[in-house]
């Protein structure tokens, strides 16, 4: 009888822990850019630091998942974040940030709510302070295969273009990730950025800049 009663218990924890793990898991693409190189020299980030490196975008589109058992499969949320710093640098706190959320135009009332929280589970601190939300349609599309070249169009409002880097982005030779992404990815790379560009309210700040070794593809899993 003990040995049933053992069994079962060991049976019920792991069906409830299946439960829980295929309820919580969210996995799919992401991109970043920020307005300082991410994939510089020490002495290319030390003549940036301070100067610039206060401004990114984040994305996430997810493949498949829900949080807090609303669906989210297809599904994509976008922040932009203007800090008060040079973000990621060790020496000078980034915040106050404040951070605008563009959701797709595609999830009902209750998906928009989970986007919305998911990524202020995803990225922390740095979306504690979201002083717009905005709807708009969303694509990012990460090729199979060449995850660097990426694309994300959020709307009239945000435009991230990216490429592999190569060797002729090299500038010192002395190049590596200085700056890791600002948020936990199962995968990720550096990337050139083509193009990142936002251009709507809420942050008193507009930009559009090309070419920049600013940019990071990846995978998350949450």
């Amino acid at each position: 009888m003990k040995r049933l009663f053992v069994a079962m218990s060991a049976g019920t924890i792991l069906a409830l822990l299946s439960v829980v793990s295929a309820s919580a898991a969210i996995t799919g693409d992401y991109i970043e850019t920020r307005s300082a190189d991410v994939y510089t020299g020490p002495c290319f980030a030390n003549g940036q630091v301070g100067l610039v490196g206060d401004q990114a975008i984040l994305a996430w589109r997810v493949k498949e998942g829900n949080w807090k058992g609303t669906s989210l499969n297809g599904l994509s949320v976008v922040a932009v974040v203007k800090a008060k710093s040079t973000l990621g640098d060790p020496y000078h706190s980034p915040y106050p940030a404040k951070s605008v959320l563009i959701v797709d135009e595609r999830a009902t009332p209750a998906q928009q709510a989970a986007l919305k929280e998911f990524a202020k589970s995803a990225a922390g601190p740095l979306l504690s302070n979201v002083v717009r939300v905005e709807t708009a349609p969303i694509t990012l599309d990460v090729p199979e295969g060449h995850m660097a070249s990426a694309k994300l169009v959020a709307g009239n409002f945000a435009r991230i273009e990216t490429r592999s880097l190569c060797q002729g982005d090299k500038h010192c030779g002395n190049e590596f990730v200085y700056y890791p992404p600002l948020v936990k990815l199962a995968h990720a790379m550096p990337a050139f950025a083509l193009r990142d560009s936002y251009n709507g309210p809420g942050l008193n700040v507009v930009w559009n800049r090309v070419d920049e070794r600013s940019a990071f593809v990846g995978t998350f899993s949450n």
